[in-house]
């Protein structure tokens, strides 16, 4: 066999390209020692601190331009402030009558509190007390007394839910004026420690001072209720003595109401209170040389009467011989007192009865013209003796 010819025949040879300056070959080295991972990561996390930078920038790009231009938009009202009055435009009020504006109102609008000056009622509730009641309208207790003798009576314990009681603006006491000549102001005020001029004075009771007139016979109209600022007068009195002596009574004036001889009787203080809420003379004074040893106590038809002093009833009921409905009490201690011409009768023979305690109306039966009270006072060794003497003054 014939030997083929030698050929020059080429061998390939690796290409000598340069290793490691391609950024192929870059991450290539990092998967190949396990870090290509880390490397994801911290390129997607540092593009999203960059992402974060420029939108901050851009927004605080944006309202700084937004800034400026309100500046440069509210400069030209300035310029316009600094013109002359004689060219700036007219300025026009906004009119309420003008579609589309409105008043608002003003939560926070401070309204000054003004003092009270006229009488209020107030219904009792269930739980009160004079106390509670007077605390609640900033004033004493004895003024919700004083307001309302009418219905309390001056006695605390009288107070009963439902009650429509008078609430005086400021602390004092109430009076309701007769009229007719039958009081002055003078002796009113004089009565519960004022002057005239502090009830004249008083806006609540709304008198003219230039049409007051004489204070012996002032311009007010009769039935007016006055309010007395800073004015007092006694309590009178809802207890009784608890002493009862064995020592036998009985009246001294005959007639149907007459209660016979009463076996024990209680003993009174010694001292009398006025027995009607007014203190003054309506008719006869004290006269026994025309045989009236009494005094004629001013009241209008229905007016409370109080026992003048703690005892025991010994006379209830009419009489013929013109006190018409009478009640004589005695007090155990030689003194009796009678109450004459009354409308009502409100206690029974042997009955205790406390100083001030109601026992009848005013009215005007037997002898009588008009509403009064016909009050006597009696004494064992000293016989009719003028009441007045032995009264609180007026």
């Amino acid at each position: 066999m014939n030997a083929l010819p030698s050929q020059n025949i080429p061998v390939p040879q690796p290409e000598n390209k340069p290793r490691g300056n391609s950024a192929g070959s870059w991450f290539r080295s990092f998967i190949h020692f396990g870090l290509g991972e880390v490397f994801l990561r911290f390129g997607i996390n540092l593009v999203t601190v960059l992402v974060v930078i420029a939108i901050a920038a851009l927004m605080q790009s944006f309202y700084s331009r937004s800034a400026h231009a309100e500046i440069e938009i509210a400069a030209p009202e300035e310029e316009t402030a600094a013109l002359p009055t004689s060219l700036a435009a007219p300025l026009e009020l906004p009119s309420t009558s003008r579609e589309g504006i409105t008043r608002l109102a003003d939560p926070s609008t401070i309204i000054p509190s003004r003092p009270r000056i006229d009488v209020i009622t107030y219904t009792v509730q269930p739980g009160d007390t004079i106390f509670g009641i007077a605390e609640k309208f900033g004033l004493k207790p004895s003024t919700i007394l004083f307001g309302n003798y009418e219905v309390l009576r001056d006695n605390p314990h009288s107070l009963r839910p439902g009650q429509e009681l008078r609430i005086l603006p400021v602390d004092g006491t109430y009076y309701q004026w007769v009229g007719g000549g039958a009081e002055t102001l003078t002796g009113v005020a004089a009565y519960f420690g004022v002057t005239p001029e502090d009830i004249i004075n008083y806006p609540g009771n709304h008198l003219d001072p230039d049409k007051i007139g004489s204070y012996d016979n002032p311009n007010i109209p009769p039935g007016t209720w006055l309010i007395i600022p800073g004015g007092k007068r006694e309590f009178t009195s809802w207890t009784a003595p608890m002493v009862i002596i064995n020592e036998p009574a009985s009246t001294r004036v005959w007639g149907p109401g007459a209660c016979g001889v009463i076996n024990r009787v209680q003993v009174g203080y010694g001292t009398f209170v006025w027995p009607a809420p007014k203190h003054w003379l309506s008719g006869t004074p004290y006269l026994p040389e025309i045989r009236h040893p009494a005094i004629d106590i001013a009241g209008a038809l229905g007016d409370a009467v109080f026992a003048a002093d703690a005892g025991t009833v010994v006379y209830a009921g009419w009489n013929d011989w013109g006190y018409g409905n009478l009640i004589v009490l005695d007090h155990g201690n030689g003194w009796q007192s009678l109450y004459a011409h009354l409308a009502q009768v409100n206690v029974v023979c042997g009955q205790n009865v406390g100083q001030g305690e109601i026992i009848g109306l005013i009215g005007s039966t037997g002898n009588s013209t008009g509403p009064h009270l016909h009050f006597e006072l009696m004494h064992r060794q000293y016989g009719k003796v003028n009441p007045l003497n032995f009264l609180p003054p007026p």
